[in-house]
């Protein structure tokens, strides 16, 4: 009876041959359901995540959030601040201004009190001029007076005025003073003498 074992032994071989193929069969569809079930989890979490950012689905953030409208106080302090630097730029256009318009106004004093020093300087300078003719024709009309007769000299004294008349018997020579004093009337002679008398009298005396 031990002759059949060899039939028993091979008639049990292709048995696990079908067990191990149906094994990897088995394997093989767990494989592909898994990653087929990764590939769907993959795409769910990246449409989650495309849904959850709008940044990564090119929405605009500022449009997704509500917008935050400034507070009414600080718009009007801002609108208050603006009106204050306006205002002041326009005091300092107006200072500017006004700066600039005095300096032009000195520069006109400046150019017209220049121009009244020179006039006076002019004047002064004529007046000396006038002056010095002026003594100089008196010194000549005494030079004249003394060399003219007494008589004639008093005659024409007597017709003077007593301060016009005594101006010209002050520059004359005392000898020829007396003379036309002499020939003088007493009374013109003694008003001369009198206003004569006054002008030594103020003269100063040092």
């Amino acid at each position: 009876m031990k002759p059949a074992l060899p039939e028993r032994s091979q008639g049990r071989r292709p048995a696990r041959k079908s067990r191990k193929s149906g094994q990897g069969a088995l394997f093989l569809i767990a494989l592909l359901l898994g990653g087929s079930g990764l590939l769907r989890f993959g795409l769910s979490a990246g449409n989650a995540l495309a849904n959850a950012d709008p940044a990564s689905a090119g929405a605009d953030p500022a449009a997704a959030s509500p917008a935050c409208e400034p507070d009414a106080g600080a718009l009007a302090m801002l609108e208050e601040l603006r009106g204050r630097e306006a205002r002041l730029r326009e005091r300092e256009a107006a200072a500017a201004d006004q700066a600039q318009a005095l300096v032009l106004a000195r520069a006109e004093i400046d150019g017209k009190l220049a121009d009244l020093v020179a006039a006076e300087e002019r004047l002064a300078a004529t007046l000396t001029l006038a002056d010095e003719a002026a003594d100089g024709d008196v010194t000549r009309l005494v030079a004249v007076y003394e060399q003219m007769k007494p008589k004639d000299a008093a005659s024409l004294f007597a017709e003077m005025d007593p301060d016009f008349a005594a101006g010209f018997l002050a520059r004359m020579r005392p000898d020829a003073a007396a003379a036309v004093m002499a020939g003088l009337d007493p009374k013109a002679a003694y008003t001369i003498s009198v206003v004569l008398a006054g002008r030594n009298a103020a003269a100063p005396k040092d």
